[in-house]
């Protein structure tokens, strides 16, 4: 009966760290999203190099887009995003990776008049070389 007591008491504190760890990383993983929706709104490619996995993949509308595409996308074009705002996110860990799926929406101009979108993400980050990275990434348009 002792040991079946001890085993219930260390299943539970296993337990309790492993949902603090699931907590401080999804906390991470949050900060990490919005330092990557921040940099990509000042069109700043070097924190965004270092947040990008050097093999991301990224899917945009369907389209295949590396790293290095990304990258040149940002730094060739002109900013017209005044604003990009992260709305609901949940984080879902599985030991080293990180899902996070979510919404965000972007304010700005095109063309003279005033644009308004919203996407809907899905970001897998990894943890490795003592850092999350973020890997893989898609994004599509929500319909109104």
């Amino acid at each position: 009966m002792r040991l079946l007591l001890v085993l219930v008491c260390a299943t539970s504190l296993a337990a309790s760290a492993q949902e603090a760890a699931d907590g401080d990383t999804a906390t991470a993983i949050r900060a990490l999203e919005s330092e990557r929706v921040e940099a990509q709104s000042r069109s700043d490619n070097r924190t965004l190099d270092l947040i990008f996995d050097n093999a991301l993949v990224y899917i945009d509308c369907g389209s295949l887009i590396t790293k290095g595409d990304y990258l040149l996308s940002v730094r060739s074009v002109k900013p017209q995003l005044q604003q990009i705002v992260m709305e609901a996110m949940t984080v879902r860990t599985l030991g080293g990776t990180a899902i996070t799926v979510g919404t965000y929406r972007e304010t700005g101009m095109k063309n003279g008049k005033p644009l308004l979108k919203r996407w809907r993400f899905v970001d897998t980050w990894v943890y490795k070389k003592g850092r999350w990275m973020l890997v893989a990434a898609a994004a599509v348009p929500v319909s109104k």
